[in-house]
């Protein structure tokens, strides 16, 4: 079995991907108010402003019926593409992954836009599943801020 592997899953949104885009760059402690289920808080842990590569982000979250919480630095930003890269470096992840980054990609059609997840990680030992319930939580987030978009 991979120590190793990537995770994509795409969802389409009704809601505009610049504005979906920008949240995930600029305003990710908004998220909280947007899916109060999944996300308790966002902080800006380290770094001068919010969107900048470097910053590091503290996030609060209840998944998989828990409080939980991911130390996640800005890795990369690519506004022509609409991504965000995060590298984890600290929190509950790491309990069972040595290595996991986050990409959040937005595609804009015109009404329909299609944001893609990205996780790639390595496990600490062959005995930790693949993280398909944190990706069926980030899609859960997802349809969170859409809808709290087209209210």
């Amino acid at each position: 079995m991979a120590q190793t592997g990537t995770l994509t899953k795409q969802i389409t949104i009704k809601s505009d991907g610049d504005v979906f885009h920008e949240i995930f760059r600029y305003r990710p402690h908004h998220i909280a108010d947007m899916s109060p289920e999944y996300i308790k808080g966002v902080d800006l842990h380290d770094g001068h402003e919010w969107g900048t590569v470097g910053s590091i982000i503290t996030w609060n979250y209840f998944h998989d019926g828990k409080p939980k919480e991911a130390k996640e630095k800005i890795e990369a930003i690519d506004e022509a593409k609409k991504s965000v890269c995060f590298k984890v470096i600290g929190g509950d992840i790491l309990e069972a992954y040595k290595n996991f980054m986050i990409t959040v990609h937005v595609d804009t059609h015109g009404e329909e836009n299609v944001v893609t997840w990205t996780f790639h990680y390595e496990k600490l030992n062959e005995s930790v599943p693949d993280p398909n319930s944190l990706m069926d939580f980030v899609l859960s987030v997802t349809k969170d801020i859409e809808t709290h978009h087209l209210k």
